[in-house]
Parts: C-alpha cells; sequence; structure tokens
C-alpha cells in the first residue's frame, strides 16, 4: 500500500464517522447534552489484528500516548475499514473527499447535528433514521423541492412541516395496529 493510500485511510479512520456527513439529513431537535461517559480504556498495540497493525502502522510508534479515546476510535475504524468491501471503501474515500471539500463552519454545523442526534433517546433516532431513509427513496425532483421548500421556510413554518409530518406518521403507525407513539418533548 503506497503512503498516499495510507494516508488517506488513516484520514479516513481518524474523521467523525456518520452516515452520513455530505449528505442533508432532515433536521434533528435540540437536545440535552449527552452525559459525561466512563473513561475510554487504553487498546494495547499487541492487542490489534496483524492487518490492523498493518494499517495503523504510522501510529505504531506513538501507540501508547495517544489518548485512550483515539486509540479506541482507530482500533474501531481500522476494524471497519478491513471489513469493507473494495466498493465499500470507494464510498468511504468519496464521501471523505466530500467531507475536506466542505467549509469548516458547515462541517462544524454538521458535527453538532451528529452530536444532537446521538444525544436523542433510541427511539427518536430510530424515527430519525425512518424518516431519511424514506427521504432517499423519493424521487430526486422531488427530495430537491422539499428541500427549497424546507430552506425558503419560516420558523414557523417549519415547526408546522414538522408538526404534520408528525401527524402522519401517528396516522401510518395507527393504520399498521401500533399504538400511538410515546410523547414528543
Amino acid at each position: 500500500m503506497t503512503d498516499l493510500w495510507r494516508s488517506l485511510i488513516l484520514m479516513l479512520l481518524g474523521a467523525v464517522s456518520g452516515a452520513a456527513f455530505a449528505q442533508e439529513p432532515p433536521p434533528v431537535p435540540a437536545a440535552p447534552p449527552v452525559p459525561a461517559a466512563a473513561p475510554a480504556a487504553p487498546v494495547p498495540w499487541s492487542s490489534l489484528s496483524p492487518p490492523q497493525q498493518r494499517l495503523l502502522g504510522k501510529f505504531g510508534g506513538q501507540w501508547d500516548s495517544l489518548p485512550p479515546a483515539r486509540q479506541q476510535a482507530l482500533a474501531h475504524g481500522s476494524e471497519r475499514w478491513l471489513g469493507m468491501s473494495q466498493g465499500e471503501r470507494d464510498q468511504a474515500r468519496e464521501r471523505f473527499q466530500r467531507w475536506q471539500a466542505l467549509p469548516p463552519a458547515q462541517r462544524q454545523a454538521l458535527r453538532g447535528r451528529w452530536q444532537r442526534f446521538q444525544a436523542l433517546p433510541p427511539n427518536q433516532r430510530a424515527i430519525v433514521r425512518e424518516n431519511f431513509h424514506r427521504f432517499q427513496q423519493l424521487p430526486p425532483a422531488r427530495r430537491e423541492l422539499l428541500r427549497q421548500q424546507w430552506r425558503s421556510a419560516t420558523p414557523e413554518q417549519r415547526r408546522q412541516m414538522v408538526e404534520n409530518a408528525r401527524e402522519q406518521r401517528q396516522r401510518r403507525l395507527m393504520q399498521r395496529g401500533h399504538g400511538p407513539p410515546p410523547p414528543h418533548r
């Protein structure tokens, strides 16, 4: 593997992972901050598989000086990378290139949205994912029309759009025989 590819892979592994940073997922309501988790445990270099060690070779000499959270992120990222097909790796490279091309302010806004999404309770994250997948299934022209409507809407109009979507979702759930969803905060 050339140094260029290794560097690209390491940058991919070091980037904040997310489902679709370069895409425009549906808006996520603000949520309270996530409480601090227990400190991350260090990952011994020797616990990494030989393919992981080759992939992360650049960090081998300084591994023990990396923060445990960084070690865990790199170890997890290398596992994911090694488990990907060539097509998935190509897609990941493309997404990372789009991510790098974004202005810093836009990247920061997307990180904030991801953090708010992660702070949601699991049932609300599932709803957001379902809505995102339904949005992705729409024809491109319809998706673009919805994006334009959202961008040009006032805050009150946006609140109304969200409320209408909630009501439609509740009707769909009732038609499927599910009970009413839990109250939204």
